[in-house]
């Protein structure tokens, strides 16, 4: 238990560190950057998108599809400034958009056109939405905070390929700050034979789970955002052939997400596993952590994202000790509009090896609400 409070502490200083670590411009210097973002967008941008930021009509334009609209908080705040501006120096084509919006790099800098892009921002008046720049790449095992609208398969198998179990999770944002989320798991498994050796056992359905996030603290410029889910996991598994517990799953969470200098990133999140019938299973406490960063191939490629995340599961108790795992991994983007992703990675014991495969690891991520799967390539 002591190790157990050593590493909750030390999440805790390092996220309230960086928490203080912020840096913000004086009012002076924030207005007059605000007035220089009006004005560059009154020239550039108000034509097609309206000084009021709802956009033109189509009509009056003669564009196959309306400008977005940047009142819309559930539109507004889903990107970070940097991909805005991307997108308004190179055109929409460079993230798979429309041809209608124009590129702006010839007349207007990168650094002008952020000026604009922050004026942009106060079209979206409730500040409850989290900003885009909170939304840091999803590790492989531990938990982000930031809400989402994302339909991932997962994948995981041991290292001799004995038992692979697949699992497909959908995630639904709900409002400013709540997500829903269901994860279905199934799977199969090498099963000893009665006359001998060893068949696959196929198809069989896993403890079905159910989820609610909520953040309950973001702040974009100190780049941190923290959040709370409880999951109810069903008995819906085959036991017979390892894939369920036999008993209903309470598993409530805290998941904290920052933003570090230099493209750096963590997630760091605290569970409980409490089963209903505990002569089913125990009770589990766990600690999860991953620290990653962010490269881009060329100004405006693919985004690489190598992450290391270290696990701590402990029963609770008397005699239990920790499980340590570590978790090296890489996610990339796969399409210009970055918005489906690739993870891989292996899970690795640290300790108490007998009967603890290392195992192999990979998710495709989409992320619906940026558009269909195969737009955007």
């Amino acid at each position: 238990m002591k190790l157990w409070v050593k590493w909750t502490g030390f999440a805790v200083l390092f996220a309230g560190l960086c928490f203080l670590a912020g840096n913000s411009l004086t009012a002076e210097q924030a207005g007059s950057a605000m007035q220089e973002g009006r004005e560059i967008y009154m020239n550039a941008c108000a034509n097609c998108h309206g000084a009021d930021g709802r956009g033109v009509s189509p009509e009056l334009l003669g564009f196959d599809a309306a400008p977005p609209d940047f009142t819309d908080c559930q539109f507004a705040r889903r990107e970070p400034d940097a991909e805005w501006v991307i997108v308004a120096h190179q055109g929409g084509p460079i993230r798979g958009f429309s041809r209608f919006m124009p590129s702006f790099g010839k007349i207007l800098s990168e650094e002008q056109l952020l000026k604009a892009v922050r004026y942009i921002r106060v079209f979206c008046t409730d500040d409850r939405w989290p900003r885009g720049e909170l939304n840091m790449p999803k590790p492989l095992v531990t938990g982000k905070a930031m809400p989402e609208d994302e339909l991932l398969v997962t994948v995981t198998t041991d290292d001799d390929f004995s038992r692979i179990t697949p699992k497909l999770v959908y995630e639904n944002r709900i409002g400013a700050r709540g997500q829903f989320e269901i994860a279905v798991p199934f799977g199969w498994a090498k099963m000893p034979m009665a006359g001998g050796g060893e068949s696959w056992s196929g198809g069989s359905l896993g403890d079905i789970a159910l989820g609610y996030k909520q953040v309950l603290w973001h702040n974009h410029e100190k780049g941190g955002i923290l959040s709370v889910m409880g999951e109810m996991i069903l008995p819906t598994g085959n036991e017979d052939n390892g894939f369920g517990k036999g008993t209903v799953v309470l598993e409530p969470f805290l998941v904290y997400s920052q933003a570090l200098p230099g493209d750096f990133f963590f997630h760091t999140q605290l569970a409980l596993e409490y089963p209903l019938n505990q002569d089913k299973a125990g009770t589990e406490g766990l600690f999860r952590f991953a620290l990653g960063k962010k490269f881009t191939s060329g100004p405006y490629g693919r985004t690489w994202s190598p992450m290391l995340g270290f696990l701590a599961a402990r029963e609770l108790e008397k005699g239990e000790e920790f499980l340590y795992d570590l978790v090296p991994q890489l996610q990339v983007t796969l399409n210009q509009r970055q918005h489906i992703m690739l993870n891989v990675g292996v899970r690795v014991p640290l300790n108490h090896t007998d009967g603890r495969d290392v195992q192999i690891m990979a998710y495709i991520l989409w992320d619906w609400f940026d558009g269909g799967f195969f737009e955007g390539w």
